[in-house]
């Protein structure tokens, strides 16, 4: 059988909606990855590799770019940087070929859901042991104040995607139907400037995975100059006090919205 083409696989994987869902699509994978994906994809489409086989091998990604973070300096905050890539692509490759299946499933987003879960806090995780400096960087024994600083952050991180899926389990639970997009605007005023304003920043995005995975290299080239982990410690300090505000004030969005009406 031969391989479709990136313009016969563009308008059934990619339906209109796809790349323009407000909360469900990256802006890396609105601005290069969707377009790498097609060409991974179409070379997938005709083998016996399974969509959720691809999602597993997306799971291995993300948790192993966390794992990775233990090499000290540059070539661990590289190689995370570089998984996390790969973990995004897969995580693009999974659904579009499940798409041109036509074997999308219940399993499938809840893999895709859980694989979320477990790469974000995995690498908030090895990015507070990088900080611990478990392998004596600094000369000095492990400081493991900054691996738990790095497991609240990833402890937040997974919060706040749990609240938002559990609006739909609520629902779905009470008998209505899938939020839309326009419920989350919250009721009062000034709630929905403070989001505006929020959304506008867009701060919260640094605990995501690709975000943070670029911070995470950022620092570590901070710190290859400076000499020492000051920088990794205050990135690890900056993602753990975003992650708990944003916590709080997701749930309020929440709460103050339409969604769980």
């Amino acid at each position: 059988m031969s391989k479709p083409s990136v313009a016969e696989l563009r308008p059934v994987v990619h339906p209109e909606g796809v790349k323009d869902r407000r909360s469900g699509e990256h802006w890396a994978g609105r601005l290069y990855m969707r377009e790498i994906s097609l060409r991974w994809t179409r070379h997938l489409v005709n083998t016996r590799i399974t969509p959720n086989q691809l999602t597993y091998l997306m799971v291995v990604a993300g948790v192993a770019a966390g794992a990775v973070l233990l090499v000290p300096g540059i070539a661990g905050a590289l190689l995370a940087a570089l998984l996390i890539q790969l973990y995004l692509l897969l995580d693009c490759v999974d659904g579009e070929v499940a798409r041109w299946r036509a074997k999308t499933s219940i399993t499938g987003v809840y893999l895709d859901r859980v694989g979320h879960y477990l790469a974000e806090a995995a690498l908030l995780v090895g990015f507070g042991v990088r900080a611990a400096d478990v392998f004596g960087v600094e000369g000095g024994s492990a400081n493991w104040l900054w691996a738990f600083i790095g497991t609240v952050a990833a402890l937040g991180a997974i919060l706040i995607k749990a609240e938002t899926d559990l609006v739909d389990v609520a629902r779905a639970r009470s008998g209505l139907p899938a939020v839309k997009d326009e419920a989350a605007t919250p009721r009062s005023s000034g709630l929905a400037l403070a989001r505006k304003a929020a959304a506008a920043l867009k701060f919260h995005r640094l605990v995501g995975g690709v975000e943070a995975s670029l911070l995470i290299l950022a620092v570590a080239v901070a710190d290859l100059i400076r000499g020492d982990l000051f920088f990794t410690r205050l990135g690890v300090a900056v993602l753990a006090a975003i992650a708990v505000v944003q916590t709080l004030l997701h749930l309020v969005s929440i709460l103050a919205s339409s969604r769980l009406r």
